[in-house]
């Protein structure tokens, strides 16, 4: 296609997506269940030939969508969750593939190579969804963090799995001693690409004044993470998670201005949103109705394969994780198990099968159609499902709270950046004490009424359980830091470890007390 040709097409797409989201946003319908039914007529339509190239979502979108997850991703929240979330997206997806692989191998008697590589595919989960749902209910945070966690690691986990079967196949032998020391190579190696880049690039970011330069390192350090982590034979995908959480973390500090901040942020998030508008019309461009209409027999089969396999896993394992961490509660496991949507790594990997699969074109049909009954069947029921699981707790106590500290962190920020303005001769000091005085106010009358708003008597917490659960969260917070500081302190042997685990331990059982947030 030619540059013409491919500006065309793109600003058909765009207008298409503008579209789309003015009505999923009447019909109340999620904005990309509506891109996929928008995108199915369009090859139709279309003189040339359009769809969805691996190579592409592989080598741009993905690092893209991967990148902006990890800076948006709180470290502190993620270690939080990172239990239940290593449970899912390691023993987890690797436990599904070999459930949907066993089904469908002896469902629709596949080989085990083409049933690993389908198994691998939809035991794939993509969040897109579930995300936009929480941005509109909201949800208990930890439940939303387990939720972008897994499919943070599970995109990374799926590609490194595929890759492994398909050196099987092109080898044609690979022991699991030989297995395991690939896997661990390409996963550890990939960690140790994103730890070294990711860290590498917060000083070159702290020496740049210019957003718009800042901007542009961010995309180098996206697209180059992940090739170098290619180019050496690691996880890819791996390397831009942990360069990402590196980066969000550590590179975007409080030393970081305001302007950079807000242009980085809505850069990246503009860049994903854009990057999932194009997945999702392409996905429904790529996907032939007829061709999987004559496939629905095996498509339902592969349907029910990936959703058994996920309720062997989901409800079998978070189950145990009250045995080392904060229990689970069902309701977040039910939401878990049908979430379960597939989207466009699964696209991807299934147009990535080696050309010389016998029944590639079949095992594709059988990926897409399974992609289009998660998208579209799932997808629309999502949001009722959220609101029957009585998932939201957002009372109009809590929003009040949200409100003032909203105000509280605004006046905050803003005297901050006064006071660095006047630091750095910006401001004359009688201009800097004016305006500071004037966010003086909003911070006094936040923080009264917060005052008043934690200091009630405990019986009101009980009659009001989102506002009891709003309290846990910040003691959660502050229990975490007493443990963070007690490990630093016996790491540095100022403390001995006997005083330390006796202490910690204490408040282990304090965090299982409070309510999840």
């Amino acid at each position: 296609m030619d540059v013409a040709s491919l500006v065309t097409v793109s600003i058909i797409l765009l207008l298409l997506a503008t579209g789309v989201a003015l009505l999923t946003r009447r019909l109340r319908v999620p904005y990309v269940t509506g891109l996929v039914l928008a995108g199915l007529p369009i090859t139709e339509l279309l003189s040339r030939r359009i769809g969805l190239d691996p190579t592409l979502v592989l080598n741009l979108f993905l690092p893209i969508l991967i990148f902006e997850a990890g800076i948006n991703t709180d470290i502190s929240r993620l270690r939080s969750t990172f239990k239940p979330i290593a449970l899912l997206a390691g023993p987890g997806a690797v436990l599904s593939s070999a459930i949907i692989a066993v089904l469908l191998k002896f469902g629709l008697g596949l080989a085990w190579i083409p049933a690993l590589f389908v198994g691998v595919i939809l035991a794939n989960t993509d969040t897109v969804s579930m995300i936009a749902v929480f941005k509109e209910i909201p949800v208990p945070s930890r439940l939303s963090t387990i939720v972008e966690g897994e499919t943070l690691f599970n995109d990374a986990a799926a590609l490194v799995s595929f890759n492994l079967i398909l050196q099987v196949y092109s080898t044609g032998s690979l022991t699991l001693l030989q297995g395991i020391q690939q896997l661990l190579f390409i996963a550890l190696g990939g960690c140790l690409v994103g730890l070294v880049l990711g860290y590498l690039s917060i000083p070159v970011f702290a020496r740049l004044d210019d957003p718009l330069s800042s901007l542009l390192l961010t995309v180098a350090v996206a697209l180059g993470t992940f090739q170098v982590g290619q180019f050496l034979g690691v996880s890819g995908p791996v390397a831009v998670v942990v360069a990402g959480l590196i980066f969000g973390n550590f590179g975007l500090s409080r030393n970081t201005s305001a302007s950079s901040r807000i242009t980085l942020l809505s850069f990246w998030e503009y860049a994903s949103f854009t990057v999932n508008t194009f997945i999702f019309l392409l996905i429904g461009v790529e996907i032939n109705l007829v061709t999987l209409w004559r496939a629905l027999p095996g498509i339902l089969l592969a349907v029910l394969a990936y959703q058994a396999a996920r309720v062997l896993t989901v409800y079998p394992l978070l189950a145990g994780v009250r045995w080392f961490d904060r229990p689970i509660p069902l309701r977040w496991q039910h939401l878990l198990f049908l979430g379960n949507i597939k989207g466009s790594l699964s696209m991807a990997l299934a147009l990535s099968l080696p050309t010389t699969l016998p029944g590639r074109e079949g095992l594709i049909a059988l990926v897409f159609g399974s992609v289009l009954v998660s998208l579209v069947g799932q997808g629309l029921s999502l949001p009722w499902l959220v609101k029957r699981l009585k998932l939201s707790k957002f009372s109009e106590a809590q929003q009040q709270v949200e409100e003032l500290q909203a105000q509280l962190m605004a006046g905050k920020a803003a005297q901050d950046e006064l006071d660095s303005l006047l630091k750095s001769g910006v401001l004359p000091k009688s201009v800097y004490e004016e305006m500071r005085s004037a966010y003086q106010v909003q911070v006094a009358a936040a923080e009264r009424t917060l005052r008043e708003f934690y200091n009630r008597r405990p019986n009101e917490f009980d009659e009001n359980r989102g506002d009891r659960t709003k309290l846990d969260a910040i003691r959660r917070r502050l229990l975490l830091a007493e443990k963070a500081a007690l490990n630093e302190a016996m790491r540095k042997r100022i403390l001995s470890e006997e005083i330390v685990q006796r202490r910690i331990q204490k408040i282990d059982e304090q965090l299982l007390r409070l309510d999840d947030d």
